[in-house]
């Protein structure tokens, strides 16, 4: 017996012959909207695709504003030099980014999926470049189930190749955080770019093209992490879309002026509009569900519908699970919204913010490092003195170039010398290493290891210094 045959088709799919064990696709025309929350994606498209096209080519201090220069491990960002080092400032980064997201999703849903996520950034744009070339849904619909001819083949030459146009400049663009974009764009037009960055633009540009080009929904539904755990991060007080069905239902088609409510209906017409909007296919008249990334193309959707029979907006609209069940009623909504929770990831979130702003605020633009040579450990020299030789590493964090001396202290009568001229000039976002020797009249030292100190001074600049701690060995 076919085992196959005992299984159910899977939700959604067509059932063949024993039924199917994963749901096939079907394809997704989402229809063009227009109100407040398509405004706001528009408002999130424009700002994160501004910061991700714009930034790579301005120039702070002769410099790109934004390089994250991964062959000189040097990361610039607006005037800062960092180092591998400055490790503590990523974190920093990376846990506001966390709380952020915690925060944001307690509070209304999966905001960042909506708005800003880069899967739904660049969808909404080849869609936009879709319904530009081909039509809203209606005619895409029309135009896939119509025969190829010399119109359906340059509709869809025109779309795919812009489309490609535009994941290319993205991948582009993607690398040139990483190279400097004008030295890229020389490299890219005499066809001379490196391998690396070869690979990474059509890597980064292809992906982008089948992502938002053709996977587009599936990205959201079986690859994003985010959908499965979004759950743990809501409450019966977190916003979230939703269709008030105590107001809606039963829903029923009717004759615009006529008494519905007489006949027992609710507010919702069944258009399906609702549904025709939506870039993930779902009903949110079923309630919440996984695939559902809080675009809100459903309320503006919806809204335009209520206006055009006369009816209240907000048939479908950002609620909360507590105010549905009647709770509490709507008007105090938002003070329960910001709720404890929500207090917390928000002072939890500035204090991080704050700190880290201080910390870049305060950061001294220097850093030492020192290591003992191991192939000397201590000498004496012709003059009767002790010695011990070092490895220092000095790096400049600062876009100009900086003069150090160095100074030592710990020990009676300790003296630093190195073979260089002091000052030690180091250049604008550089690092330099020299040798470093200290010594010492033995006297009636006594053998083993001291704690000694290298201070390593600017020396226009007297609040940039370091002092390195080492060790002295006497034998």
């Amino acid at each position: 017996m076919n085992q196959s045959q005992n299984i159910p088709p899977a939700q959604g799919g067509e059932s063949g012959q024993g039924g199917e064990l994963y749901a096939s696709r079907k394809m997704i025309y989402a229809r063009s909207v227009t109100g407040i929350f398509n405004n706001l994606r528009i408002l999130g498209v424009a700002l994160t695709q501004f910061v991700f096209y714009v930034f790579p080519w301005l120039i702070w201090n002769e410099r790109p504003m934004m390089l994250f220069d991964l062959v000189h491990r040097k990361f610039y960002v607006f005037g800062y030099v960092f180092f591998p080092q400055d490790f503590v400032y990523l974190t920093g980064v990376l846990v506001i980014a966390a709380f952020g997201l915690f925060l944001f999703t307690a509070v209304a849903g999966r905001i960042w999926c909506g708005y800003a996520c880069p899967q739904t950034v660049y969808t909404e744009i080849f869609m936009w470049i879709e319904r530009a070339i081909e039509g809203d849904r209606a005619q895409q619909i029309k135009m896939d189930k119509m025969p190829w001819n010399a119109r359906k083949i340059g509709a869809k030459t025109a779309k795919h190749g812009i489309w490609l146009v535009v994941a290319l400049w993205t991948g582009f663009t993607f690398v040139g955080f990483f190279t400097p974009i004008r030295e890229l764009a020389q490299t890219f037009v005499t066809f001379s770019m490196g391998p690396w960055e070869t690979f990474w633009v059509f890597f980064y540009g292809l992906a982008t093209y089948g992502f938002a080009g053709h996977m587009r929904e599936q990205v959201c539904l079986y690859m994003c992490p985010y959908a499965r755990f979004q759950s743990v991060m809501f409450d019966t007080d977190t916003l979230i879309i939703t269709y008030d069905e105590a107001r809606g239902e039963p829903r029923g088609q009717r004759k615009k002026g006529s008494d519905y409510k007489a006949a027992g209906k609710g507010d919702c017409v069944d258009c399906g509009i609702c549904v025709q909007v939506c870039p993930t296919g779902i009903d949110i008249r079923k309630g919440l569900q996984y695939e559902c990334i809080g675009c809100s193309a459903c309320i503006d959707g919806c809204n335009q519908v209520m206006d055009k029979v006369g009816y209240p907006r907000g048939l479908i609209r950002y609620s909360t699970e507590n105010v549905m069940k009647g709770k509490f009623p709507e008007r105090t909504m938002m003070a329960h919204v910001f709720r404890p929770r929500v207090l917390l990831y928000t002072a939890i979130l500035m204090a991080i913010v704050v700190a880290l702003g201080a910390a870049l605020y305060m950061r001294i633009p220097l850093k030492a490092n020192i290591i003992r040579d191991r192939s000397t450990l201590v000498r004496e020299t012709d003059e009767g003195l002790l010695e011990n030789v070092y490895r220092m590493q000095l790096i400049n964090m600062d876009e100009k170039a900086h003069r150090y001396t160095l100074a030592a202290s710990g020990m009676d009568g300790l003296k630093v010398s190195i073979k260089e001229t002091m000052p030690l000039e180091v250049e604008a976002a550089s690092t330099r290493v020299v040798s470093v020797s200290l010594t010492v009249d033995p006297g009636n030292l006594k053998p083993g290891s001291t704690q000694v100190f290298i201070k390593v001074q600017d020396v226009d600049d007297s609040a940039v210094s370091t002092n390195e701690k080492t060790s002295f060995l006497v034998r």
